[in-house]
């Protein structure tokens, strides 16, 4: 059998395109009164939600569990099939089950059915035939049938499982909304993430301190203040007064500057050759705020202090630590 010629490749990818997004918009219409009280249902729900379906419906069901328990809304998914050899053991009656089926009429979520009454879990049906057994049965059902699939033969399960995604989606998301959910929350369920780590991680988790924490007197020699800056190899040493408040900074951009002025370098103080007015942040900060902080000043280092009007440093963070820990 010949195949389509490239042009046609291009058009039938367009068209497939067309309706897969025309199979979502088609559900604009029907977000309604059913939608919100499937919503209802999940925000009550004491238990966790439990997403069953066969086939492609099961692969969807998987990934919407996902999206809930990404989004502060424990669940999981469980096979049909291994449900009635066993596994319905794992629900409970506080559970409320999201069952997937395109036809209305899967056999397993059918046989499934008494268990649910049994036990009295709520029940919300993502069904493509509203009349179906499935459609009847549930606590709410939410109609996710489309006009046509995108396979040219009308078969495969394609604008259909996009569109039962999506509505998955929209349940998941507005449920977040419904709960605040913020950003924190997410951070603290992707610890290992991007985000995670811009979120959750401190200044004062990942900052140099004690003897890792390079500085020197105000009037220290510089030849002790260029061993501090190598020596704890940062590219930079804080310059104290008497009393251990930070009044100046060393970096190795002021090393040469100093060396076009003295020719006697090594034997002058180190108030000669620091910059005034160092920048720095509080160690209660997110570690996210001390690379915003370098950005802005286009600096490599920032010195942390306890809290605001606290004069005396107690550690310094570099842009290595913020690139180490995956904050940038």
């Amino acid at each position: 059998m010949r195949g389509i010629r490239q042009v046609d490749v291009i058009e039938e990818a367009k068209r497939v395109l067309r309706v897969e997004a025309h199979s979502i918009l088609d559900l604009l219409e029907r977000i309604d009164e059913n939608f919100s009280q499937a919503v209802e249902l999940l925000y009550r729900c004491k238990g966790r939600v439990v997403l069953m379906g066969m086939g492609k419906s099961g692969l969807v069901g998987r990934k919407i569990a996902s999206t809930f328990s990404s989004t502060g809304t424990p669940a999981f998914f469980l096979h049909p099939a291994e449900g009635l050899n066993g596994d319905f053991g794992m629900v409970a009656k506080e559970d409320v089950v999201i069952a997937i089926s395109n036809s209305g009429e899967t056999r397993e979520l059918l046989e499934a059915l008494p268990l649910f009454k049994r036990y009295g879990n709520r029940l919300i049906i993502l069904a493509g035939n509203a009349r179906s057994t499935l459609a009847k049965a549930g606590d709410v059902c939410l109609d996710i049938h489309v006009k046509e699939e995108a396979c040219p033969l009308d078969l495969a399960p394609t604008a259909s499982t996009t569109a039962t995604l999506a509505l998955g989606d929209a349940l998941a998301i507005t449920l977040m909304e419904k709960k605040g959910f913020k950003k924190e929350d997410f951070a603290l369920l992707h610890p290992g993430g991007t985000l995670g780590k811009r979120l959750l991680l401190k200044v004062e988790d990942l900052m140099h301190m004690g003897e890792a924490f390079p500085r020197v007197l105000e009037k220290a020699l510089m030849k002790e203040a260029i061993f501090e800056i190598t020596s704890k190899r940062l590219g930079v040493t804080g310059v104290c007064n008497e009393y251990g408040e930070l009044v100046g900074v060393i970096t190795d951009g002021d090393l040469r500057r100093a060396l076009e002025r003295f020719s006697d370098l090594l034997h002058r103080k180190a108030s000669e050759v620091m910059t005034q007015n160092p920048k720095w942040i509080e160690k209660e900060s997110l570690a996210a705020e001390a690379v915003q902080k370098m950005e802005e000043y286009s600096i490599t280092s920032l010195f942390v202090f306890n809290k605001t009007g606290n004069k005396v440093p107690v550690g310094i963070i570099h842009l290595h630590d913020l690139l180490k820990a995956g904050v940038v």
